[in-house]
């Protein structure tokens, strides 16, 4: 580390972001934040255990599970991700992995779950098995989650970064000391229970690389809001946000009633521009059988009614994917431009 400073020099991991929606950048991590993660992961899932990789180690949520399971004292079991994530690739890998002592985990995104519970196959039968099933790197549509659920998957639902360490709030809970507030984006208390994401803690990173140290609060790009019961709830990113006819209006949420409706198997929200409304939103749909996909009427009456008019899509396209960037996330830019 010749030429870094001081508290860089402090660094255990240098780890780059998604660049999802920007230029990636170098988080670096102390190995006092990665083992934090750890030991709080397993303080909430109900203890160490025995991990099965099946992420990419070049990005956090990859890395967190080694570190989890040096932590732990356990040899995790690694998934062979050289020709992609496949349901039966996934069954190989776990069953080495559940026949040992003790609590049994693993991460996925779900993309990786979506592909877990489409058949009553082996990878179905694997899945349930494990004690819990870490699922961030994205948004998960409800109706995946309760579709996994009612098939007996023990699913956290988690949030964070590069940054956080990895997921640092697990089903709207941020873990043991980590400390979550809403903002206007510039550190001051936002009105209500909506507003820019900000988080504190041991499992904050150092800071990026070349860049200044983080301070106490590190600001995220994500928006979010406060249940009625106190959980978190993400909005999506700050950036995705659509303005349409002077109304701002969130991709998530639309994505959430779209992606409930029958027929759908993914969809991804985004703004096109528009010369009377300045944005449009603009809907990008996997459906569940291509050969009949779902009624556009339909679709967009469920949006009006559940959000608004001003959400209702007024584009819509059938695909058979969507593009992906990072480990499991949506290339939100090339499904922009995909509408031409």
């Amino acid at each position: 580390m010749h030429g870094l400073r001081g508290w860089e020099t402090s660094a255990a991991l240098a780890v780059g972001t998604s660049g999802s929606t920007g230029d990636s950048k170098v988080v670096l991590l102390s190995a006092g934040a990665l083992v934090a993660s750890a030991e709080l992961t397993h303080a909430r899932l109900g203890g160490p255990g025995t991990w099965l990789v099946a992420l990419p180690t070049t990005h956090i949520a990859g890395i967190q599970v080694l570190v989890r399971s040096l932590v732990a004292g356990t040899e995790p079991g690694v998934m062979d991700l050289s020709t992609g994530f496949r349901a039966s690739g996934f069954a190989t890998a776990a069953r080495g992995v559940l026949t040992r002592p003790g609590p049994h985990y693993t991460a996925l995104v779900p993309t990786q779950l979506a592909r877990l519970v489409a058949t009553d196959g082996p990878g179905l039968a694997a899945i349930r098995a494990f004690d819990g099933v870490l699922i961030g790197g994205a948004a998960t549509p409800p109706s995946l989650l309760e579709r996994a659920r009612a098939a007996g998957v023990r699913i956290v639902t988690t949030y964070g970064m590069s940054e956080t360490a990895g997921g640092c709030v697990y089903d709207g809970v941020p873990l043991e000391g980590v400390r979550v507030r809403l903002t206007d984006g510039t550190g001051t208390a936002a009105d209500g229970t909506e507003g820019r994401i900000e988080i504190a803690g041991p499992v904050l990173a150092l800071g990026y690389q070349g860049g200044e140290p983080f301070g106490e609060w590190f600001r995220t790009g994500d928006l979010g809001r406060l249940t009625d019961d106190g959980r978190l709830e993400v909005l999506g990113r700050a950036d995705d946000m659509i303005i349409s006819g002077g109304e701002n209006i969130s991709p998530t949420r639309v994505e959430r009633v779209l992606a409930a409706q029958p027929g759908v198997h993914e969809v991804c929200v985004v703004g096109v521009a528009d010369p009377e409304w300045g944005q449009a939103v603009a809907a990008a749909i996997v459906p569940g059988d291509p050969r009949t996909p779902p009624d556009p009427d339909r679709l967009t009456a469920a949006v009006r009614e559940a959000v608004g008019r001003s959400a209702t899509p007024k584009h819509i396209a059938f695909v058979p994917e969507l593009p992906l960037r990072g480990p499991g996330k949506v290339d939100r830019a090339a499904v922009a431009r995909s509408f031409g």
